[in-house]
């Protein structure tokens, strides 16, 4: 059992963590300071029943994950709201554009094409599903089995929900490639993604 007294104190470091998540998954800050403030709030509430010695973080990200879900449920029975964001606040990645691609991966070449903004709009499209579980693993670095906790899914669904969730993004983003010229052919591109 852990001692709430210590709660600020072993939670903090996961603070930046967990808002980057959060405005990940929202959008926009607002709704993201909220998730976050929602799930401190929570986990405050139930720290008593947090076991401790066993994962922190991902007992953090499981709260945050179950609030987004809660709230997103909650979001489907109202009338559809749109926030106007500047499109920094969604950035995943920062990007470096070095003056050669001398010792780049393949894959590193290939995203100095794409601006973060593309990137972003191919993730936001993912089925919320996929969304949760690439970004828990690709972004976070979570673990198969920590991002299973987390959802609350056996770890053959994480596996499975990764897979498409990548290929998806793969797919979204040639398409984008090959509408710029930057394939070989669009014939290519059903075999190449499939």
């Amino acid at each position: 059992m852990a001692d709430q007294a210590t709660f600020v104190e072993d939670t903090e470091p996961f603070m930046d963590s967990l808002y980057s998540t959060a405005l990940r998954l929202t959008g926009n800050r607002a709704d993201a300071e909220d998730l976050v403030q929602e799930t401190y709030l929570r986990a405050y509430r139930s720290y008593e029943s947090f076991e401790t010695g066993t994962n922190l973080r991902a007992w953090l990200f499981r709260i945050l994950t179950n609030a987004h879900i809660n709230r997103y449920r909650a979001r489907q029975r109202r009338p559809e709201e749109t926030e106007l964001e500047d499109i920094e606040d969604l950035y995943l990645y920062r990007r470096i554009r070095p003056e050669n691609h001398h010792g780049q991966s393949a894959e590193d070449q290939l995203m100095d094409y794409f601006s973060e903004a593309e990137v972003v709009k191919a993730v936001e499209a993912l089925p919320d599903a996929y969304r949760m579980a690439v970004l828990l693993a690709d972004v976070e670095g979570f673990s198969y089995k920590e991002i299973a906790e987390i959802l609350d899914i056996p770890v053959g669904t994480v596996m499975s929900r990764l897979h498409r969730g990548r290929k998806s993004l793969q797919k979204e983003l040639y398409e984008f490639a090959a509408s710029r010229g930057l394939t070989a052919s669009p014939a290519n591109a059903t075999h190449s993604v499939n």
